[in-house]
This record gives structure tokens, C-alpha cells and sequence, in this order.
């Protein structure tokens, strides 16, 4: 779940714990609210993950766990 104040190009991507790209969740411009997305990670092994969002020229990344 995310919020954004003002209509802005939001991208949200997935990295394994390599650093490597694994999906590109929204690469869209969006209007301001809230919105939330669900990660289908049906073919991916249990483990760490990232998540960067990006709004603008802000990036905020954050950790997930996968467990299956």
C-alpha cells in the first residue's frame, strides 16, 4: 500500500538479494491517493526480496520476506 499527494510517475520494481531486477510492478503516471498492489510470485523461490518505490526523484526501498 502507497500514498502519493499529488498526480506523479510512480515505478515499483522487485530485486532479488543480489540486486538483480526481477518485475516491474508500476511504471505509470498515477493521481493522487491511495493505492495498494498485490506481488504474484507464483515462479520465485522463498527468500529476501526489495522493493524500491519511486515518486519523482524520491526512492524509498524496503525488505521482504517470501516464504512459501
Amino acid at each position: 500500500r502507497y500514498s502519493i499527494p499529488n498526480e506523479s510517475k510512480v515505478i515499483i520494481k522487485v530485486y532479488d538479494i543480489l540486486g538483480k531486477e526481477i518485475e516491474t510492478l508500476v511504471n505509470e503516471e498515477k493521481p493522487a491517493g491511495t493505492y495498494e498492489i498485490t506481488w504474484t510470485a507464483v515462479n520465485l523461490p522463498s527468500g529476501v526480496y526489495f522493493y524500491q518505490l519511486q515518486i519523482r526523484d524520491k526512492f524509498q526501498t524496503r525488505k521482504m520476506l517470501l516464504l512459501k
